[in-house]
């Protein structure tokens, strides 16, 4: 199930992800990174300070000192595989030291350790230990320990979401289907949890067999619903088919992947049959699963990847393999800058499943990331071929070819996605954009001016777009008149955005408004202070009404701000020469 779901349901939970690893109560709130306090069995191990002490660098730390360390270190920089290790090895050492014992448990969390059900055990204040421990009370079957556990969860913070969908399906393991229910009629009768309660609910009557009760629920968690969610889709047309009504499925289900590119992407023949014919979840456990994935999808959504991380490795430990928690556990690792461990992550999805297209497309992103740009190229274009219908992997192409420097083949390759859409809608703008940007630096501006008349046409109050298409007729010194309009419509629109103040100021210098020119320009440079081009136009300004000491202050601000190379001998010519007279005509 993706974030939309549940985007608005989290309001009380954590609202972005600290520095450090995740703290003892997991869900609520992560540990604060200040200066690391040594446990008492580390301060023991620690050198001695003061003039007697040897140099920190005349030795290797022994003991507990120097895993302990590491592992904070690692934590806090939220690579979890190297964390486990020190902190583990750490607790070797010192098994009793609670501090030490926490942390090193947190990091087997994160990293998807067997080692965390043990350390577990001997946490018992823990939040997110009482979640691990449920979770394998459900997986061995002993259902009302799982609910005991889950009924002391705190009911406030994120946890207000997750507590009352877990005890419905503890409730429906040992067979209590009226309770699951009962549990959450509350929810589903209204407020913010109504959609996601309902979800959960109608799963527990399909898999009871109460195809009239799980229509029922499934239909409010539709319309509660405020984007396309493949998962819903997924979920929502098998149960509905299994209620008798397989056609309404199948049109929910092709309806919902018309509305989302990554949807479109993986709803293929092949998903749309296992959606009518398979249950998504087929057992309490899973649905525990789906639930805690459902909720990490949430909070990484809101910036915190560290707790969805979090809850992404709590759904593989009761249902491994399950792709939609390995796709949030790479994407919440990636959020951290843990790349490769997140590349790994996806390349362990089956191919065959409905979702590796995804997973794919995810693949190929990072290995961008990681300046393997053949790679994704070719990863891509396998996805292309693959699927002859979907614009996404093209999209991505073009994406990678223009960062790597490739112009005209990334404008091919838009041209391939374009070619693919259904019909151009306003949503597609930024399609027609990136390949106008494309032909430009390919030297192709007819073509370029084109995508950006079309891209308007889809959507014509964007200031992005207005700002684009403007600013370059004002270099070119073309249609300055109507390009004016255009950037006083943007700047309306986005009266912060220091790029749009810099291009009405530069129309208004073209067309002679001088004293209104520098108003402009000096709010750019003040929203922009570090963008060469700013400084430069100032500059410009400044020099044409007699500013000349302030012009050169600004030209040779905008030569240390790293400017294009083709435009380094030009300011450095006007900080030896001044501006030409013909500085207003096309340069």
């Amino acid at each position: 199930m993706a974030a939309a779901l549940l985007a608005g349901c989290a309001a009380g939970g954590t609202s972005g992800s600290a520095p450090a690893a995740a703290a003892e109560d997991g869900l609520q709130r992560l540990a604060q990174a200040g200066p690391p306090q040594l446990p008492q069995a580390a301060r023991r191990a620690a050198p001695a300070s003061g003039p007697s002490a040897a140099p920190a660098s005349a030795h290797t730390p022994e003991g507990v000192f120097g895993p302990y360390l590491a592992g904070r270190l690692a934590a806090n920089e939220s690579d979890a595989g190297p964390a486990a290790d020190a902190l583990l090895a750490a607790l070797a050492s010192e098994p009793d030291e609670p501090e030490i014992l926490t942390r090193a448990f947190n990091a087997a969390v994160m990293d998807g350790r067997p080692e965390a059900v043990r350390l577990a055990r001997r946490l018992p204040e823990s939040q997110l230990a009482a979640l691990l421990l449920a979770g394998a009370d459900a997986q061995g079957g002993r259902w009302e320990r799982a609910e005991a556990r889950i009924r002391g969860l705190p009911r406030q913070g994120s946890a207000q979401i997750l507590q009352p969908l877990l005890l419905a399906w503890a409730q429906a393991g040992h067979g209590n289907t009226e309770a699951a229910l009962a549990t959450l009629r509350p929810f589903t009768e209204g407020g913010q949890l109504r959609g996601v309660a309902a979800l959960h609910g109608a799963m527990i009557a399909d898999l009871a067999n109460r195809p009239r009760d799980a229509e029922r629920l499934i239909r409010i968690a539709v319309a509660e619903a405020d984007e396309p969610n493949m998962r819903l889709a997924t979920i929502a047309a098998g149960i509905l088919a299994r209620a008798g009504r397989e056609a309404d499925g199948a049109r929910l289900f092709d309806a919902m992947a018309v509305g989302s590119d990554d949807i479109a992407l993986t709803a293929g023949p092949l998903a749309r049959r296992a959606a009518l014919t398979e249950r998504a979840v087929a057992s309490p456990t899973e649905g525990m699963a789906e639930a805690q994935v459902a909720l990490g999808a949430a909070l990484r959504g809101q910036g915190s990847p560290e707790l969805a991380l979090i809850l992404a490795r709590l759904s593989l430990r009761l249902r491994p393999g399950f792709v939609p928690a390995q796709i949030l556990a790479a994407e919440s690792m990636a959020d951290e800058r843990h790349v490769g461990p997140a590349l790994a992550v996806l390349e362990a999805v089956p191919p065959t499943d409905p979702m590796a297209p995804l997973a794919m497309l995810r693949r190929a992103g990072l290995l961008g990331r990681m300046g393997r740009g053949g790679e994704a190229v070719e990863l891509l274009k396998q996805l292309a071929g693959a699927h002859p219908g979907a614009p996404q992997p093209a999209l991505a192409m073009g994406d990678m070819l223009r960062r790597e420097g490739r112009p005209a083949e990334a404008a091919a390759a838009y041209t391939t996605a374009i070619s693919r859409l259904p019909q151009p809608a306003a949503a597609d703008w930024p399609l027609f954009h990136a390949r106008a940007i494309a032909r430009e630096r390919a030297g192709d501006w007819p073509g370029a001016e084109a995508d950006l008349r079309q891209a308007l046409a889809l959507s014509p109050d964007q200031p992005v777009l207005l700002n684009h298409l403007a600013y370059a007729w004002v270099e070119r010194g073309e249609r300055l008149q109507e390009a004016r309009g255009m950037l006083e419509k943007a700047v309306a629109a986005r009266p912060q955005d220091g790029n749009i103040a810099d291009s009405l100021g530069w129309v208004l210098f073209r067309l002679g408004e001088v004293k209104p020119a520098i108003e402009w320009l000096e709010k750019a440079a003040e929203l922009e202070p570090r963008n060469p081009v700013v400084n430069d136009h100032l500059g410009d300004a400044y020099w044409a009404v007699g500013r000349q000491a302030e012009a050169r202050f600004q030209w040779r601000r905008a030569l240390g701000l790293d400017p294009e190379p083709a435009e380094t001998g030009r300011i450095e010519a006007k900080m030896r020469d001044g501006l030409p007279a013909s500085a207003t005509a096309l340069r």
